[in-house]
């Protein structure tokens, strides 16, 4: 097995981050907003997104129809359904996790001979789980699995989850973690949120995703999580 090599500067500041309030109807949404410019061309990046084989050569095994109106479901992850499709340039589905619904967006836009790859995760903003972790708890986690596009796209290969899975358990993934929910603090109150709730959310979000905190289980059973 070879060690994974990831430059995590090059990869903090590849990602542009925003937090917006989201102009979908009913009660506030918030809008988590992850912006990456890849060099592969975009059939290339969107058949890595929307081709169940390559999905799992890099994020995750996929079962179901990924078509306009299909069902799916990620090992392990989030299942839902394909709610709009424009293919080789957006897709709109439903994300449901933990009993919690929410919609990922993704456009591509050409950008040179490269990709502009845009995420967008919009999530009810006056649930207990934004509030306790704030757009971290969403916006790290896009930013782990899309280690995994990057490598892939620059490979072609499939990334080797156990080296992956190394990576995750060592100081630089930590580093690399607890700057990247610093970097969504600091967008949530760019946003509009009051600087100190983003900067202690961001806190607790790094604290989760690095196991040292409680998590969004503990919070559902209103436990600390000691």
């Amino acid at each position: 097995m070879a060690d994974i090599q990831i430059d995590t500067d090059h990869r903090l500041a590849a990602v542009h981050r925003s937090v917006e309030d989201s102009d979908r109807q009913g009660p506030p949404y918030k809008a988590v907003i992850a912006t990456e410019v890849y060099p592969s061309p975009v059939d290339d990046v969107w058949d890595a997104l929307t081709d169940a084989d390559r999905l799992a050569r890099w994020f995750l095994p996929v079962t179901g129809e990924l078509r306009l109106g299909g069902h799916y479901q990620l090992e392990g992850n989030a299942g839902g359904e394909v709610l709009e499709c424009e293919p080789g340039e957006r897709f709109l589905v439903t994300w449901v996790y933990a009993d919690q619904v929410s919609w990922v967006e993704v456009t591509l836009t050409p950008e040179g001979e490269g990709t502009r790859f845009r995420l967008t995760h919009t999530t009810h903003g006056d649930n207990p789980f934004w509030e306790q972790f704030g757009p971290g708890a969403v916006g790290v986690g896009w930013e782990l699995g899309l280690l995994g596009l990057s490598l892939h796209l620059s490979s072609g290969e499939a990334v080797d989850r156990e080296a992956f899975a190394g990576w995750e358990a060592s100081e630089a993934a930590r580093g690399f973690i607890l700057a990247s929910a610093s970097a969504w603090g600091d967008a949530d109150a760019a946003g509009g949120e009051d600087p100190e709730q983003a900067r202690a959310a961001a806190e607790r979000s790094g604290a989760f995703f690095t196991g040292e905190g409680p998590g969004i289980d503990d919070l559902a059973r209103g436990g600390d999580g000691g």
